[in-house]
């Protein structure tokens, strides 16, 4: 048993109900322990484990805190202590690592958004105003603030500032609806919610009232945009103001923070269902942060263009506006739907870096073919994540942006594999990438947990230091093994350059008479067809086969080749004739989910609707 396990088991026994028992759990404020339950606890841990631990001191410890303080002696938290012995895990805060002044120098610029821009020392003094303003709207350390806002400068002064009060923001789309966020809301009882009042045409602040009415945790609405009075709810707006005289911190004695506390909630993508709440310490997320800033190059000159949904971990940490902040580099802010800010702000800011998915990447080469004239020559790295690029793609984007093409392979569990600004083309434009960390264990198994020959395809399991290894609440304990490996559910070749290439997802494998078709394979070999600009396969239902390839394109000037040219061009290629296409849909665009991967699950429904039409 691992040493949060051993925590609970014995808290289980004083009679705390399991569901109470996640690691953010305090136990004065969350799990009411009296003071014959922290005797015994005292008690029981001296019996079991020969150690004892002050629990009347003014900390009020969460289960994960006691799990470290115990340490060595409780049994799985050896990996934990050889992390920090190792310096990979460091005893500093998220907010600390990004905003601190020491290293980096107060003056220099740290943040542009629409017509705002702060310093660095501008931005440190708006996040502590913020967070001693949100103190006195009655948010408390330890609690759980939904996060649902688009880019721009708040989002950024606020996530920040509930980290530096000891809240958990939760970072959500803004595409997300009441469907998608109704189990999370169940999951961590947030008792804020913090929304644009409305954005894109679509009244946030109105599914806010009503997730407020149907969730009694909410207390309190934090409203950016709000015209008029603000009817009970918090302004967003008003809270980031650097400029006001903050109020005094009124945080309390006991509300002492822990760099192996939780600093903020991630989202899965959802792919294969609800959501599920991703718990990320400050430890864990500020290795994250670190390796994957060492391996994107950025430095104290970098500048980096935030236009992917900042509440993604990519564009949030990875390295992102975290890892340029803590590099000492420029953020600046802007909106994925419009490339021609974006190439507007890349000369006007001097962007150095960018982060994409292989959708928006295909806008910017679309815009980039027409002239406009903008000096882009500042562009040094693209990085490309999200999904597989293919290497057409990445050979266009090279040549159109005459810079460095980095593919990001990664997740918010914590794995992010990255190809090195070093490696030569052919390794960039066709791999994906290797661990940024140091410390991550990967294997690569077969169906029965086997491991593979290099070359061969297989799933991708992985632990180390910034890896979970549990989701918030204990769900989905399938995703890990017994030795603590997380099952990444992607299939995955080794390259000889150590590199990894996505062949797919064991959930996007279509299964075509047994025979299995990973869907990015096939799809990578699709895009190189010049007649092709985007593709997508999915399984298609077959009476006798039970699957098999549909596939949808988006096609050029002249439109998208036929099935028959298409299936040539693949059996040309190589490819394996059963898992060439068996249909061929036409269509505009590529329908996309909030994080700008192609949505699947909208393509297998519209195959379905369109089989039964045909009956």
């Amino acid at each position: 048993m691992t040493g949060i396990e051993e925590v609970r088991k014995i808290l289980r026994d004083l009679g705390i109900e399991e569901e109470l028992l996640h690691d953010d759990a305090r136990l004065r404020t969350d799990l009411a322990l009296d003071s014959v339950d922290l005797t015994q606890l005292q008690v029981e841990l001296a019996d079991r484990f020969a150690t004892r631990v002050d629990l009347w001191t003014e900390h009020d410890y969460t289960l994960r805190q006691l799990a470290d303080t115990v340490g060595e002696r409780l049994p799985g938290a050896g990996v934990s202590g050889e992390y920090r012995d190792r310096g990979w895990w460091r005893p500093e805060f998220l907010d600390d690592l990004v905003l601190s002044t020491r290293v980096h120098a107060g003056h220099r610029a740290a943040l542009v958004g629409g017509d705002r821009a702060f310093t660095r020392a501008e931005l440190e003094a708006a996040v502590s105003g913020c967070a001693a303003r949100l103190a006195h709207t009655g948010v408390r350390p330890g609690e759980n603030v939904l996060v649902q806002l688009p880019n721009q400068v708040q989002i950024v002064v606020l996530v920040l500032a509930l980290i530096r009060l000891g809240a958990c923001p939760v970072l959500a789309l803004p595409a997300l609806r009441e469907h998608e966020l109704r189990p999370v809301l169940t999951a961590l009882a947030p008792t804020a919610l913090a929304v644009p009042a409305r954005h894109q045409r679509f009244e946030h602040l109105r599914l806010a009232e009503k997730l407020r009415e149907r969730h009694p945790s909410v207390r309190t609405l934090l409203v950016s945009g709000i015209t008029g009075p603000a009817g009970g709810r918090v302004s967003i707006d008003d809270l980031v103001q650097a400029a006001d005289p903050a109020p005094a911190d009124p945080a309390p004695a006991h509300a002492v923070r822990c760099p192996s506390d939780t600093a903020l909630f991630l989202l899965s993508s959802g792919t294969t269902g609800a959501p599920k709440p991703i718990a990320r310490t400050h430890e864990a997320l500020g290795h994250v942060i670190r390796t994957s800033a060492a391996v994107s190059g950025l430095t104290p000159e970098s500048v980096f263009l935030a236009v992917l949904p900042v509440t993604h971990g990519f564009a949030f940490s990875s390295p992102g506006i975290l890892g340029t902040l803590a590099c000492g580099g420029k953020v600046v802010l802007a909106a994925p739907d419009d490339v021609a800010v974006a190439m507007a702000l890349i000369e006007r800011e001097r962007v150095t870096h960018c982060a994409l998915t292989p959708a928006l990447a295909r806008q910017w080469l679309m815009a980039r073919a027409t002239p406009s004239g903008r000096d882009l020559s500042s562009l040094q790295v693209l990085q490309i994540g999200g999904a597989r690029l293919d290497e057409s793609t990445a050979v266009q984007l090279a040549g159109a942006f005459d810079c460095r093409i980095q593919q990001v392979y990664g997740m918010s569990e914590g794995l992010l594999n990255f190809t090195r600004l070093d490696d030569s083309p052919d390794v960039a434009f066709t791999t994906q990438g290797r661990p940024s960390s140091p410390g991550d264990e990967t294997l690569v198994v077969d169906h029965e947990g086997r491991r593979v020959t290099d070359g061969e395809i297989g799933e991708l399991l992985v632990r180390g230091p910034g890896v979970i290894t549990a989701y918030h609440g204990d769900v989905a304990v399938a995703s890990f093994t017994a030795d603590g490996f997380y099952r990444t559910g992607d299939l995955v070749r080794r390259h000889p350059s150590g590199n990894f290439v996505v062949a797919g997802r064991l959930k996007d494998v279509i299964n075509r008479g047994g025979e299995k078709i990973p869907a990015d394979e096939l799809e990578a070999l699709v895009l190189a067809h010049p007649g092709v600009r985007a593709a997508a396969a999915v399984a298609m239902p077959h009476r006798v086969l039970g699957e098999v390839v549909c596939l949808y394109v988006v096609g050029g000037d002249e439109g998208a080749p036929p099935l028959r040219e298409i299936r040539k061009y693949l059996e040309d290629s190589g490819l394996a004739r059963f898992k060439l296409p068996e249909r061929l849909v036409e269509v505009p665009a590529l329908p996309l989910t909030a994080v700008g991967k192609t949505d699947k699950a909208r393509l297998r429904e519209d195959i379905s609707a369109r089989l039964e039409a045909e009956g």
